[in-house]
């Protein structure tokens, strides 16, 4: 029977505890959320939703082709002219997601003869572009600078090295001066996805690679999401001008894929100006995660220390995991439930992301519920 192997993986996920589900949410909902990437709290901002709205109106509901044919409208370039500017690089290029910016990046940087070396920590985008790319990957050790060394010794050839600033699991944060000092020592570039430190990390949230003092580096490129701090969606590239022109030519996700839509590049870009002209919403999401981490090690729970708005909390079997944040959502609190395969090394967390615009009462109470609800 045609994929009749299916119902043997369902199966075993069934008896694995790793069965998972959509859940429709409504418009308005009396749940705390501390499970989105809305880390600003911008996806309903009045200014945000109403770019959106604008840019519908003037550019209709989709971008109606191809960013080479008619995709890319004078909104896109707006929003690349901008991100570029307030990240500090060269030039950027839009994306349909985050997603196939990564893949873009990865697989049009990595040519056949390369060599890529990968983070073991690395989100599932970064994996698959390794995986789509020409080039030859080696995973080093998660974080670690003198692994990536040993990587590229003897290597003569085009390499890069790819990594998370901030890992999507724990919300470690990687050591990009000591990445980019791996990488110069070898001639090879640096490929970072700053999904989590865009909005939450740098100057006013300018991100991670700008807070190392990476940003226009002429060997380091940057992708970024718009759907996490900005509350938009879509992706973007960033980097030298001549490494986004090759994007242009050579990146397959750009190339034979419809353009982001006019609404989500509006969005993002009155996110991105609502954030200059607020830029104590990066430094408020931080202040939230640290709280939310002082507080959770206190009742006694193994949380691990945020470096950005993501705060983790160890459990001992994905059984325990669901059940905990099935329980925490009956407690009217929404927490993410990480578990294999998600994370790397086979141990299921919940997941808090923490907003800038939680009160002390809301993180009061989130804290009150898990401990509560704890297995």
């Amino acid at each position: 029977m045609a994929f009749g192997w299916i119902d043997e993986q369902a199966e075993l996920r069934r008896r694995a505890g790793l069965v998972r589900a959509l859940r429709p949410r409504a418009a308005d909902t009396p749940l705390l959320d501390l499970a989105s990437n809305d880390y600003l709290g911008l996806a309903r901002h009045p200014e945000v939703t109403e770019g959106a709205a604008r840019a519908a109106r003037t550019w209709g509901g989709g971008s109606t082709g191809s960013r080479l044919v008619t995709g890319t409208t004078e909104l896109h370039t707006e929003l690349e002219r901008e991100l570029a500017g307030f990240c500090g690089f060269e030039a950027a290029l839009v994306f349909s997601s985050g997603y196939a910016a990564n893949l873009a990046a990865v697989t049009a940087l990595a040519p056949h003869g390369s060599r890529i070396v990968s983070d073991a920590g690395n989100h599932a985008s970064l994996i698959d572009g390794c995986r789509l790319a020409r080039g030859a990957t080696q995973v080093a050790a998660h974080s670690d600078p003198d692994a990536v060394r040993k990587a590229l010794d003897g290597h003569d050839g085009p390499a890069v090295v790819v990594s998370d600033t901030v890992f999507s699991v724990d919300g470690d944060a990687a050591p990009l001066t000591g990445l980019a000092a791996a990488c110069r020592e070898h001639g090879a570039g640096l490929v970072l996805d700053d999904a989590h430190g865009l909005g939450v990390l740098g100057d006013g949230g300018r991100g991670a690679p700008h807070a190392a003092g990476l940003a226009g580096a002429d060997d380091v490129v940057v992708t970024v999401t718009l759907s996490k701090s900005l509350g938009s969606q879509g992706g973007a590239v960033l980097g030298p001008a001549r490494v986004i022109e090759h994007l242009v030519n050579a990146a397959r996700t750009f190339i034979f894929d419809t353009g982001l839509a006019p609404a989500a590049a509006g969005a993002a870009l009155a996110a991105l100006r609502l954030l200059r002209r607020e830029p104590g919403r990066a430094a408020r999401a931080g202040e939230v995660a640290r709280e939310l981490h002082s507080r959770l090690t206190a009742a006694g729970l193994e949380a691990v220390r945020p470096d950005a708005a993501v705060v983790s909390v160890r459990v001992p079997s994905p059984e325990q995991a669901v059940r905990w944040a099935a329980d925490c959502r009956a407690a009217g609190l929404s927490v993410g439930c990480f578990r294999p395969p998600s994370v790397p090394d086979g141990i299921s967390r919940l997941r808090l992301t923490a907003r800038a615009d939680l009160s002390g009462v809301e993180i009061e109470r989130a804290v009150r519920v898990i401990g509560e609800t704890r297995p």
